[in-house]
């Protein structure tokens, strides 16, 4: 299993929006409140949006703790 490149930041998506624009959303928000760069957050975008619904998914629990 890979490594959470943002452990110390969770982002509850069980019981939200189920968008892939409303995940992508909620972890750059996230990532913005614990003071990730704009260079990280612009990279979690662009790596997130490269694929299809379960790469938003796989990209989101890359980079932070999901529950």
């Amino acid at each position: 299993m890979q490594e959470v490149k943002y452990p110390e930041i969770e982002v509850q998506l069980v019981g939200g929006d189920g968008n892939a624009f409303a995940i992508i959303g909620a972890v750059k928000s996230a990532l913005r409140k614990a003071g990730v760069s704009a260079q990280q957050q612009r990279q979690f975008t662009d790596e997130a949006m490269s694929g299809d619904y379960d790469n938003v998914l796989r990209t989101a629990m890359k980079w932070v703790e999901v529950s």
